[in-house]
């Protein structure tokens, strides 16, 4: 089973019907056999999205609370990690949540990620290593 980081985007795109990137999504988890893994600062940007349909956001939050995905925690003493990383793409620039998934792959060893973003072509982790984006084939901007 793959093993991935998934992003903001695709998780709003999966439970907001009117989001341009929802059927190239729901296509796309059609064909994934896998966990996903995630952060809280990433559920807090999919909720304050989701914030004009509570409906649809506590869908979001009850598909979490049955498995939907794994929430990766950060402890504290992270925040060094992220501050570093966040200043080190400041141009791009790298929000909270992008620096906490990056954080994650590099603890979990993963580098497949599910994002809409092409920020992750320039993000790397451990030895310079790129994401393997496994959206990117499904999603035409």
């Amino acid at each position: 089973m793959i093993k991935s980081i998934i992003d903001t985007g695709p998780l709003v795109a999966l439970f907001a019907k009117d989001d341009k990137y929802h059927q190239p999504v729901i296509n796309f988890f059609k064909n994934y056999n896998g966990q996903l893994y995630s952060t809280w600062p990433v559920l807090t940007e999919v909720c304050h999205l989701l914030s004009s349909n509570l409906k649809i956001q506590i869908d979001f939050i009850e598909w979490v609370s049955i498995g939907g995905l794994e929430i990766v925690e950060l402890p504290s003493i992270k925040i060094n990690n992220i501050l570093k990383i966040s200043k080190k793409y400041i141009d791009i620039p790298m929000d909270l949540a992008d620096a906490s998934l990056v954080i994650i792959a590099e603890e979990l060893n993963i580098l497949s990620i599910i994002t809409i973003d092409s920020d992750y072509d320039i993000y790397r982790i451990f030895n310079k290593q790129r994401f393997n984006n496994l959206l990117k084939e499904y999603i035409k901007k």
